[in-house]
């Protein structure tokens, strides 16, 4: 369902090191648009997590950001009505921030985060054409397999927008082979780290882990059905084979939940269930008390839980899918299990109980990892470099 539209646009709060865009007399500003999931909507998940992020990060390096549009284009199933539907309300949506978005916030460029089958950008393409302003895209992907079956009118338009992008920036290294087959001359495609506010969180470190008490693990996700709910079934598979002294917290919730319980009921005395828990405070503690997070990660993009674990010096067990490989570095910073395997997952687990000094310094390797690669700073200064290089040549601001 596509949410309603913003009518006052929504600037992105500049921290305190804001700098100005590199090469330029004044800030670009730059329309921000998530047609997955709008950096406002109600129900956190990672793409909300990405496109709050990538806000900061924006502001960061120096841009005024503006989100035009809280409007959306999922579309589950790929049933055609609804397909027709969001087209038409891209369509009136379009005219309006046309009609009002330029006159009260103009702009020099247009950054849309996540456009795939699901939810094609279906407002970049058509605002960048008839602005004459540079286009971006964020962890686009192109999915070949979908250009028949119920998705081929969303994997067309996807495709179309990412056609007419000037830039794509690449989150998950899984998408590039794709993108890069498809490049069409003069469009650049760059990478992107997956990174976090690590300003944001507060620093505790696995110095307040307690000593001589059974091995903590944490699991922190969503309760939907799914790849999470498969996700969700491959641990509880997993940890029914693990010998030794443990205990596993799980943070989420979800409509799934039930079923989630129900997958660890013969290990009940093992396993708490917290809820959902949003606040940083309260996650960073159980990050740095625990001694291993554990996902399979079933089919996930990234994972945005792995860097924000590694903050806190905590080490993971991860199923090697999409992008997840990019933030959880095997024998660095966690260990890789086999895709969907639950016996992998399970050996990767039972090696990390029976050697501390691994898990030592994984921990130590995740915290590492996180400050070299995954930092917002570093991500702003990428973002700054790629950008500047697309301002255009004549400026729409009045």
């Amino acid at each position: 369902m596509a949410s309603s539209a913003t009518r006052t646009p929504r600037q992105a709060g500049a921290p305190r090191d804001a700098a100005p865009a590199t090469g330029a007399d004044r800030p670009l500003r730059v329309g921000f648009h998530a047609p997955m999931k709008h950096p406002d909507h109600p129900v956190p998940s990672g793409d909300r997590t990405i496109a709050r992020l990538l806000l900061r990060a924006l502001t960061l390096a120096g841009c005024q950001t503006v989100v035009l549009s809280t409007s959306g284009s999922f579309n589950a199933t790929g049933d055609a009505t609804i397909q027709q539907r969001l087209e038409a309300e891209a369509d009136a949506e379009a005219a309006r921030i046309l009609t009002e978005g330029p006159a009260s916030a103009p702009i020099d460029l247009w950054f849309t985060y996540h456009s795939f089958h699901k939810a094609p950008d279906l407002l970049g393409p058509r605002i960048t054409n008839a602005l004459a302003i540079p286009y971006v895209v964020a962890e686009g992907s192109r999915a070949p397999k979908q250009a028949a079956g119920p998705w081929a009118r969303g994997h067309a338009l996807a495709g179309a927008g990412l056609n007419r992008a000037d830039l794509l920036l690449v989150l998950n290294p899984r998408d590039r082979p794709a993108l890069e087959a498809a490049r069409r001359p003069g469009q650049r495609i760059a990478d992107l780290a997956p990174f976090v506010d690590d300003g944001a969180w507060p620093r505790l470190g696995p110095s307040r882990r307690a000593k001589g008490r059974a091995a903590r693990f944490l699991t922190v996700a969503m309760m939907r059905d799914g790849d999470k709910l498969a996700s969700y079934a491959v641990l509880a598979e997993a940890l029914g084979a693990v010998a030794g002294d443990w205990t596993l917290d799980v943070v989420g919730d979800g409509p799934a939940r039930a079923r989630v319980e129900a997958l660890f009921a013969s290990m009940s005395e093992r396993v708490r269930f917290l809820g959902r828990i949003d606040g940083r405070d309260a996650l960073a503690r159980l990050y740095a008390e625990a001694d291993l997070l554990l996902w399979p990660a079933v089919n996930e993009a990234i994972g945005m839980v792995f860097p924000e674990a590694a903050l806190q010096g905590c080490p993971a067990v991860a199923g090697r899918f999409g992008g997840v490989p990019s933030v959880v570095a095997h024998e660095t910073s966690g260990l890789l299990a086999e895709p969907g395997d639950a016996g992998s997952f399970a050996a990767a687990v039972e090696r990390l109980l029976a050697d501390r000094g691994l898990l030592a310094r994984l921990g130590a390797g995740a915290a590492e990892r996180v400050a070299a690669h995954h930092s917002i700073a570093a991500a702003a200064l990428s973002l700054r470099r790629e950008l500047g290089a697309l301002r255009p040549a004549r400026s729409l601001a009045s």
